[in-house]
């Protein structure tokens, strides 16, 4: 039976752990914050999880990969496949890399999705020495991996430019809400969002950026009232500026 070390019990990896567990693997958890349940055997430090098992996964913070490493280390055996599957800069996932040194292969995954519901399932990119050596270990488990060429970094590059959008996108969504909101038309304009998301197409990417280079000049002005109304109406224009700037710049 294959062992594998879960660091970092929360929402991500707590759920991961718990459905290695269905998939037959022997789980060794821990996590300062949060007690193993599902059938996670619950270490009583990260060197104890870490002991015994062939594969790491650190699923805890960006803020929290290094230490982390130097926790578990301790008890890794030499060629030990880590993991790192924080959301964090391709110079922190470099970082764990050095620092690993000899005692452990590192991997570079980067959970693609949201991790709830699909947990262990969740699509990943993985990148670094120990891409290949994570992949055959969690795809007998019925995971799904893209291996990347290339060393650890390229999966978290990915990660975070996807980010950019997305992250960027819920934040426009937010704020245009809570603009409605203050303006009384929360309900019509989250339908119009909603109308807008479902038209979208291959050709809608296109469109906004062609749209954005060519408009720039009036966009630029359309974007600065609409920071004024958000100003009138008590809700931060954080996104609406940042978009008027950028405007701005295409139309310099």
């Amino acid at each position: 039976m294959t062992t594998v070390a879960v660091l970092g019990l929360g929402e991500a990896g707590g759920h991961i752990a718990r459905d290695l567990v269905e998939a037959g693997a022997a789980v060794r958890g821990y996590d300062p914050r949060v007690t193993a349940s599902g059938g996670v055997y619950d270490a009583a430090d990260a060197a104890a999880a870490c002991r015994g098992a062939s594969l790491v996964l650190s699923v805890n913070s960006a803020a929290d990969a290094l230490d982390a490493l130097s926790q578990g280390l301790p008890g890794c055996a030499p060629g030990t496949v880590w993991a790192d599957l924080n959301t964090a800069a391709p110079a922190v996932k470099e970082a764990v890399h050095a620092a690993a040194g000899d005692r452990a292969v590192v991997a570079d995954v980067a959970l693609m999705a949201p991790v709830p519901p699909r947990g262990l399932y969740t699509a990943m990119t993985a990148s670094g020495p120990g891409a290949e050596p994570f992949a055959t270990a969690v795809r007998t488990f019925g995971a799904t991996v893209d291996v990347l060429p290339g060393p650890v970094g390229v999966a978290a590059t990915r990660k975070l430019l996807r980010s950019v959008f997305y992250k960027g996108l819920a934040a426009a969504v937010v704020e245009a809400l809570a603009a409605g909101r203050a303006a009384g038309l929360e309900e019509w304009l989250a339908g119009n969002i909603a109308e807008e998301l479902v038209r979208a197409d291959a050709a809608t990417l296109d469109r906004l950026v062609t749209g954005s280079r060519v408009h720039a000049v009036r966009r630029t002005h359309e974007m600065e009232a609409a920071a004024e109304l958000l100003d009138s109406l008590g809700v931060p224009a954080r996104v609406t500026r940042a978009s008027r700037d950028w405007l701005r710049d295409l139309a310099g």
